[in-house]
C-alpha cells in the first residue's frame, strides 16, 4: 500500500477525483440543458458519464497493475545473463570480389554498391559515394 501514497500517486489520485466530479457536474449540466428543451444535450448528458467511468476504469487498473508486484522504477534491473545479450563482437571483414557479369553495367555497379554496404556495415544507403 505504500507504493500509492508517493507523491506521484497522490497526484494521480486527486486527478482522478477531479475529473470524475467535473464529467458528472458537466453531464449534471447537460441533464438540466436537455430538461429545458434542448435536444442535442441528451447524447451529451449520457456521454460525460462514460468519460467519468473511463477515468474510474484507467485509475483501477493502474492500481491493479501496482499492486500486483510491478517493479518500481527505483529498482534496478539485474543485468542480463542470456548469450543473445552480449556487446558485439568486431570481425575483421574481407571484402568479397566484385564479379564481372559480362558486360551488364548496371548489374556490375549494383553488385559494387552491395560490397560497399558489406564493407561499411555501419552506414546507410545514402552514404554511398558512387
Amino acid at each position: 500500500m505504500k507504493r500509492l501514497l508517493t507523491p506521484a500517486w497522490i497526484v494521480r489520485h486527486v486527478v482522478a477525483v477531479v475529473l470524475v466530479v467535473a464529467f458528472l457536474l458537466l453531464g449534471w449540466w447537460q441533464i438540466s440543458r436537455a430538461a429545458g428543451g434542448n435536444t442535442l444535450s441528451w447524447a451529451y448528458a449520457v456521454e460525460w458519464p462514460v468519460f467519468a467511468g473511463f477515468v474510474v476504469f484507467v485509475w483501477l487498473r493502474e492500481l491493479r497493475h501496482t499492486l500486483a508486484g510491478e517493479p518500481s522504477p527505483a529498482a534496478e534491473p539485474d543485468p542480463p545473463t542470456e548469450a543473445g545479450y552480449r556487446r558485439p563482437v568486431r570481425s575483421n571483414r574481407v571484402p568479397a570480389p566484385v564479379p564481372d557479369n559480362g558486360g551488364d553495367a548496371e548489374l556490375t555497379e549494383y553488385n559494387r554498391y552491395l560490397a560497399w554496404l558489406n564493407e561499411n556495415p555501419g552506414a546507410r544507403p545514402g552514404d554511398y559515394p558512387g
